[in-house]
């Protein structure tokens, strides 16, 4: 007997592909980038970018395709061109030198970072001593101790600098932190503070942002059961490396942060059953589309939405960008 119209089985070695949720931009990211597009439509080409508008390479070289210049300093800034100040925040001293030479500027802070500047200065003005819990050199850092004067905030970046911490002088304390920390390292730096310094408020779960946290409790989710964990993301997005992290703390049997697909050893899947794939805050959906199209190239892979918080936040655009 002949057989015809047969579909052969496929040869490809079953694959359960696990997606987090939420995963990808968050509302700030979001913003910061419709910023830069809205400032080239309505001023057109080139806007200059104080830093990369969010930590992704993808993002920053489509926005240097359609114009966006990115510098390391306002110096670097011609004053007749607007400027666009990147999500992650800046100093006080750059907007003011902005308006010294009357220059357009947009700032792209992300709402969430800014109220930690604005819990910064409150704290300042009562007279506490902000003790900040944050990654030294990291952008949001540096604009966030550029809010007050020289002295008035003290940086943690671990439970072993919490413990050597010395009060100074007998100024009441504070605290605040980088948004895009883990929650879990963040908690127990805080454990330590407080045992020291009783006076400290009790964490709120809001210090770290929503995005940050939400992402990090889907990864929780997927690490417990996934033998190897893609995050998508560029190696200087703070909140993306972390996500690596908590998913090896939750017992992933790997983790791997990728820029994308191309970016993916092979070698990696070697007895993986499960994967789990997610991205940071400022990773393109598109990545994740690709990534996934990638796998299942090569895996018959059944593609499982995990539940998780449905995202609903929004931030509004500065109004000149509206009007």
């Amino acid at each position: 007997m002949t057989l015809t119209n047969v579909v052969p089985l496929s040869d490809k070695r079953p694959l359960t592909v696990r997606m987090a949720t939420p995963r990808g931009f968050c509302a700030g990211v979001d913003r910061a980038i419709q910023i830069v597009e809205r400032a080239l439509e309505k001023f057109g080409a080139p806007v200059y970018v104080r830093h990369e508008i969010v930590h992704n390479r993808h993002v920053v070289e489509r926005l240097k395709a359609m114009g966006a210049v990115f510098v390391k300093d306002l110096d670097e800034c011609p004053d007749d061109r607007p400027v666009v100040f990147s999500a992650h925040g800046v100093p006080k001293s750059v907007p003011a030198t902005a308006r010294s030479r009357e220059m357009l500027f947009l700032d792209a802070t992300c709402p969430l970072v800014s109220k930690v500047h604005v819990e910064a200065e409150r704290h300042h003005a009562n007279g506490r001593h902000i003790v900040l819990i944050g990654h030294a050199g990291h952008p949001e850092v540096v604009g966030t101790l550029g809010q007050l004067p020289p002295g008035s905030i003290s940086l943690i970046e671990t439970v072993e600098d919490a413990e050597a911490f010395q009060r100074p002088g007998d100024a009441p304390l504070a605290y605040a932190t980088q948004t895009t920390l883990s929650v879990d390292d963040t908690s127990e730096i805080l454990a330590t503070l407080k045992r020291r310094f009783p006076e400290l408020p009790d964490p709120h779960k809001e210090d770290i942002c929503y995005a940050t946290t939400n992402r990090q409790e889907a990864v929780k989710r997927l690490g417990d059961g996934c033998d190897l964990v893609l995050v998508v993301g560029s190696q200087n997005s703070s909140n993306s490396v972390r996500l690596v992290e908590v998913a090896l703390r939750a017992g992933a049997g790997a983790a791997q942060l990728v820029d994308d697909a191309s970016h993916v050893d092979w070698s990696w899947f070697e007895g993986v059953q499960t994967l789990g794939i997610t991205a940071g805050a400022s990773a393109p959906e598109r990545l994740i589309s690709e990534l996934v199209e990638a796998v299942s190239a090569r895996f018959e892979a059944m593609v499982i939405e995990d539940a998780g918080e449905r995202e609903t936040v929004t931030f509004k655009l500065p109004r000149i960008l509206t009007a």
